[in-house]
C-alpha cells in the first residue's frame, strides 16, 4: 500500500504531515512518487483564506477522475474546524461538497507515538505548541485547532538534543503563538481566558484585574523554569516561558535556530535579550502586524497600537544586531478606509520590513468579524491596495536605506 500527503498552508501543517507520514509508515506503507500512484491519500488542509479551502475542493475533485480512485482521508485546519462546530454544519457542508472523501481525521488523533518522517535531513521543524487563545476576529485558527496546549517543556528539550545527535544543523520551533508558550502549564489551562470579542475586547483599558505578579502566578509548579511574565496594557497578561526554553534549545549547539510565529503582545524584553545574546538564534524575525492604523486594530482584536508596535522594533533594533523584521499584513479588512490603509503605507515605509505576506481580507466562518463585521470593502480595492504593499515591500529590485 502506497501513500501521498498533499499539504496546504503554514509551518505547523508541514510539521503535522511529517507526522502523519511517520505514523502511516508504521503501519507499514510506503510512499508513493506521485498523488496519481497513491492507494491513500490525505489532504491536510488550511482554511486561513477562502482561496487555500478552494484549492482542496478542486483536488478532491481531480482524485475522483483518476482511473483508479485512491482512499482520500481529509485532516487538517477544515477538518478540526468543522469538528469543533457543534451545530454540526460545517461538517455537513463538508461531506455535502466533497462526498469522495473516506474519512474526515482530526489531526489531534495523529499524536507524537513516531518520530516525525523529516525530507530535510539538515534542518527540522518542532511544534511546541498547538492551538490559539487570542481570538483576533479575522481568524479561524482558535477554531480550527483549539485552545492553546503547550507541549512539555522536558520533552521538547529532549526532542532537540535528539535531532542534534542525528546531526541536523537547524530548527524551526512551530507554534501559532511561540512566545506565550507554557502559561497552560504554569497555570492550569482552565485558568487562563480564551474567548474575547467586540462585546468586550482588550482594548478596554478598564480592565485591570490582573496588576501583581503574583495574582497571576500563586505556585510555580515543580520542574520548570522561573517565567517570565508581559506587561502589557496596565497589568500582567500571562506568565511565559518561552525565553527560557529558547535560551536552553540555544545552548545545544545548532547552528541556526529560528521561531514561528511570534506575536507582538508577548514579546518580552527577557525574549529580545535571549535572541541578542544568542549568535545562533536567528536575527530574521517574523513579527506579524496585520495593520498600521490603531482603529483597524481594535477590529481586529490585536492587543496592541501602532505606537507600542513601533516602540517594541525601536527596543529589538537596539538590542539585536543585524536584525531583519518580516510581517503579516491584510488589506481591505472591514470598514477599512483609504485613511487607515494609508496609516498601514506610512508603517510599512517606517520600519522597511524585508518581506512582507501581504493578503486580502476574506470572510472565514465562525469568527467574530463574520458574525459582527461586514465585509464592506470592493475587490478592486483590496486588490488595489494588496499591489501598493507588494509593490512597497517585496518588489524584487526595490532598494531599501
Amino acid at each position: 500500500m502506497k501513500y501521498f500527503i498533499q499539504t496546504f498552508g503554514c509551518q505547523a501543517n508541514k510539521s503535522d504531515s511529517e507526522r502523519t507520514a511517520a505514523e502511516l509508515e508504521s503501519r507499514g506503507m510506503t510512499k508513493a512518487e506521485t498523488i496519481d500512484r497513491a492507494d491513500q491519500v490525505v489532504i491536510n488542509t488550511c482554511m486561513i483564506r477562502k482561496s487555500a479551502e478552494n484549492r482542496v475542493y478542486g483536488l478532491v475533485n481531480n482524485l475522483t477522475k483518476l482511473k483508479k480512485k485512491p482512499k482520500i482521508i481529509l485532516t487538517g485546519c477544515m477538518v478540526g474546524m468543522a469538528v469543533r462546530d457543534t451545530s454540526g454544519k460545517l461538517l455537513a457542508v463538508l461531506k455535502k461538497r466533497m462526498p469522495a472523501v473516506d474519512e474526515f481525521l482530526p489531526i489531534e488523533e495523529v499524536g507524537f507515538n513516531h518520530a516525525p518522517l523529516r525530507i530535510d535531513h539538515e534542518h527540522a521543524w518542532v511544534p511546541i505548541s498547538n492551538g490559539c487563545n487570542n481570538y483576533c476576529t479575522f481568524c479561524v485558527v482558535p477554531y480550527a485547532r483549539g485552545r492553546e496546549v503547550s507541549r512539555p517543556f522536558d520533552e521538547i528539550i529532549a526532542k532537540c538534543y535528539h535531532l542534534k545527535l542525528g546531526h541536523y544543523k537547524k530548527i524551526t520551533l512551530v507554534g501559532q503563538n511561540v512566545n506565550s508558550y507554557g502559561a497552560d502549564l504554569l497555570m492550569g489551562i482552565e485558568n487562563i481566558q480564551t474567548q474575547r470579542d467586540l462585546e468586550k475586547p482588550f482594548f478596554n483599558r478598564r480592565d485591570q484585574r490582573v496588576t501583581t505578579k503574583d495574582q497571576t502566578l500563586t505556585q510555580q509548579p515543580p520542574g520548570l523554569p522561573r517565567p517570565v511574565f508581559v506587561k502589557h496594557l496596565g497589568r500582567y497578561r500571562i506568565p511565559t516561558l518561552f525565553p527560557a526554553l529558547l535560551d536552553r534549545i540555544a545552548k545545544i549547539g545548532f547552528e541556526e535556530i529560528n521561531f514561528m510565529s511570534a506575536n507582538p503582545w508577548d514579546f518580552s524584553d527577557e525574549l529580545i535579550e535571549v535572541v541578542a545574546q544568542n549568535p545562533n538564534i536567528s536575527k530574521d524575525i517574523h513579527l506579524p502586524v496585520q495593520s498600521g492604523d490603531n482603529n483597524v486594530l481594535k477590529r481586529m482584536n490585536r492587543w496592541y497600537t501602532r505606537e507600542e508596535y513601533l516602540d517594541l522594533v525601536s527596543r529589538m533594533r537596539e538590542k539585536i544586531q543585524n536584525l531583519t523584521l518580516s510581517t503579516d499584513i491584510i488589506v481591505g479588512f472591514c470598514q477599512e478606509t483609504n485613511e487607515e490603509f494609508e496609516n498601514t503605507v506610512l508603517l510599512a515605509q517606517q520600519i522597511h520590513f524585508s518581506k512582507a505576506y501581504v493578503s486580502r481580507y476574506s470572510d472565514r466562518p465562525l469568527t467574530r468579524a463574520h458574525t459582527k463585521l461586514a465585509d464592506d470593502v470592493n475587490p478592486q480595492i483590496k486588490k488595489k491596495r494588496w499591489k501598493i504593499l507588494e509593490d512597497l515591500i517585496n518588489k524584487p529590485n526595490l532598494k531599501k536605506p
